[in-house]
C-alpha cells in the first residue's frame, strides 16, 4: 500500500466497496520488494524457502514462487497448496513434530527433498513407510540444541521443547540411526525463534546452527548435503522497534556463509521466511458500523477483530500493543483534522475483541473505513475464523494495478458446510418420558 488511500493506483474505498469488508488487501509489489531486496544481498548459497504458516493462501505462495522462492510446509493441504502453486518436489521440505502417517505417506509419493524428522519415533514410521514403497527417503533432524537464541520474541529451542531432537541425544545415536536402512540423513535444521530484529543474533545464529551441523555430520557419519538455519527474520510491529535491515543483514551473513561454503561447497543452505516476506504487503481493512462512549471513552466498533487478526488484538500477548492503524475516509484525508484517543472494537462477544487501544486518530463515523497495516503474515491463518459463525474474510491480491480475488468470503452456508443433524427424535422422547413424574 504505498500510501493510506490507493494501493497501486487503486482506490480503497472501491477495493471495499466491491470485495466488501472485512478484507485482507495484500500489494504484490510490496512482496517483490520484500523478497528481492533480500534476494539480491544475500550470498546466492542461501536458498529463501517461503514459510506457508504465515499465508497459506494458494496466490500468495505462487506469486513468491513465480519471485524464486521455494517452499516449507508443516500439513497436507499446505503441501498441497504448494505443489498447486507450482512448486516443484525438490524444493519443498515438510517440517512439524507430529506429522500423520498421511502426511508423511504424501511426502514419499511425491518424492520431497526431505522430511525434517523431529523424533526417532518418526524416523521409524519414515523407514516403515519407505521400506513399503520400496524407496529410501532423504530425512533432515531436526536439532533442539544446547543453545538459546538471542533476541527473539518467541523462542524454540535450548530447553525442553516438542521441537526436535536433542543434540545431546544425537551425539550418542550413530548406531541407532544407522538401523534406519530406508531413510537417508543429509543434513539438519534447527529454528531457533522469531521475529528477530537483531542483524547481529540473527548472523550469531546461522554461524552456531552451521558449526552444530558440521559437528553432528561428522560425529554420526552422515553427508552433510542440507542445513537449514532456520529464519525467523523479524517485523517491527509496535512503537520502538525497527525494521531489519536487509543490507545489514547481509553483510553479516554473507561472510558466515562464504567461509561454510568454502569448507562445504555441495552443501544445500535453506533459510525459512514467512513472516518477513508477507507481512508489509497485507493491510487489513474494516469499516465503522457505530461510534459511542463508555465512561468518558469513545469506542469505533467496526466489523472485523480477534477471529480474522488474532495478532492485532494481541491475544496471547502479554501486553496489548496496537499495530500500526489509520483511519481512511472521512476526516482520515483531512490534514487539518483533530487527533484523539480512540480504541478500536470487533464485532465479538467478548471483551477482548479490541483492535487498538488509545489509537491517535481523527473521529471516525460510521461507514469509515479503518485499515491495519502489516497484516500480511499469520492474520486469517492464525484465527478463530468460526468464532461466533463469522467465517473466513475476503483476500484480495493486487498485481500489475489490477484486484485478483484470491480467497471468497465465508457466508452462513461455508460456515455451516460439515454440520450433520441427526435424527434425534427418539432420544427426545426418552429424555422427555424421563423427565416426566409419576401420577399418584
Amino acid at each position: 500500500m504505498t500510501d493510506g488511500s490507493t494501493v497501486q493506483g487503486l482506490s480503497v474505498r472501491d477495493l471495499a466497496d466491491e470485495f466488501g469488508t472485512p478484507l485482507y488487501v495484500y500489494d504484490g509489489d510490496v512482496l517483490t520488494a520484500q523478497y528481492h531486496g533480500l534476494r539480491q544481498r544475500l550470498d546466492p548459497a542461501v536458498e529463501m524457502f517461503f514459510s506457508l504458516k504465515s499465508n497459506p493462501n494458494v496466490a500468495i505462495c505462487a506469486f513468491l514462487r513465480g519471485l524464486g522462492a521455494r517452499a516449507e510446509v508443516s500439513s497436507l493441504a499446505e503441501l498441497v497448496t504448494a505443489t498447486r502453486a507450482g512448486v516443484t518436489a525438490d524444493d519443498i521440505v515438510f517440517v512439524g513434530p507430529g506429522k500423520s502417517r498421511a502426511e508423511l505417506s504424501a511426502c514419499l509419493d511425491l518424492g520431497l527433498y526431505a522430511v525434517i524428522c523431529e523424533s526417532f519415533g518418526e524416523l521409524a514410521l519414515v523407514d516403515a513407510l519407505s521400506r513399503e514403497r520400496g524407496v529410501v527417503t532423504q530425512v533432515a533432524l531436526r536439532v533442539n540444541p544446547d543453545f538459546v537464541v538471542k533476541g527473539a520474541k518467541l523462542t524454540m529451542g535450548g530447553r525442553s521443547r516438542q521441537f526436535g531432537i536433542d543434540v545431546e541425544q544425537l551425539y550418542g545415536a550413530r548406531e541407532r540411526l544407522a538401523r534406519f536402512e530406508a531413510v537417508r540423513i543429509i543434513g539438519f535444521q534447527s529454528y531457533l525463534g522469531t521475529r528477530i530484529l537483531s542483524e547481529a543474533v540473527v548472523a550469531e545464529n546461522t554461524e552456531r546452527i552451521l558449526d552444530q551441523a558440521e559437528r553432528l555430520a561428522e560425529r554420526l557419519d552422515v553427508p552433510l548435503d542440507f542445513v537449514d538455519v532456520g529464519g525467523g527474520l523479524g517485523v517491527a510491529y509496535f512503537e520502538g522497534e525497527h525494521d531489519i535491515d536487509p543490507d545489514v543483514v547481509a553483510g553479516l551473513v554473507n561472510p558466515v556463509i562464504g567461509r561454510f561454503t568454502a569448507r562445504r561447497p555441495g552443501t544445500r543452505i535453506a533459510m525459512e521466511l514467512g513472516r518477513y516476506l508477507t507481512a508489509h504487503s497485507g493491510t487489513y481493512l474494516v469499516r465503522v458500523r457505530y461510534v459511542k462512549e463508555s465512561m468518558g471513552e469513545p469506542f469505533a466498533v467496526v466489523d472485523g477483530g480477534t477471529h480474522h487478526h488474532m495478532a492485532a488484538v494481541g491475544i496471547g500477548s502479554y501486553v496489548k500493543r496496537n499495530f500500526p492503524m489509520s483511519l481512511l475516509t472521512g476526516a482520515g484525508r483531512d490534514a487539518d483534522a483533530a487527533v484523539e484517543s480512540w480504541n478500536i472494537a470487533g464485532p465479538l462477544c467478548t471483551p477482548n475483541d479490541v483492535l487498538g487501544r488509545h489509537v491517535p486518530m481523527p473521529a471516525p463515523r460510521p461507514g469509515d473505513l479503518i485499515a491495519v497495516s502489516r497484516s500480511g503474515a499469520y492474520g486469517p491463518t492464525a484465527s478463530p475464523g468460526l468464532f461466533l459463525g463469522h467465517g473466513h474474510p475476503a483476500e484480495v491480491l493486487v498485481r500489475d494495478g489490477r484486484a485478483h480475488l484470491i480467497r471468497e468470503r465465508d457466508d452462513v452456508a461455508d460456515v455451516l458446510r460439515g454440520h450433520r443433524l441427526p435424527d434425534l427424535t427418539d432420544v427426545a422422547v426418552t429424555v422427555a418420558a424421563a423427565a416426566t413424574p409419576e401420577a399418584p
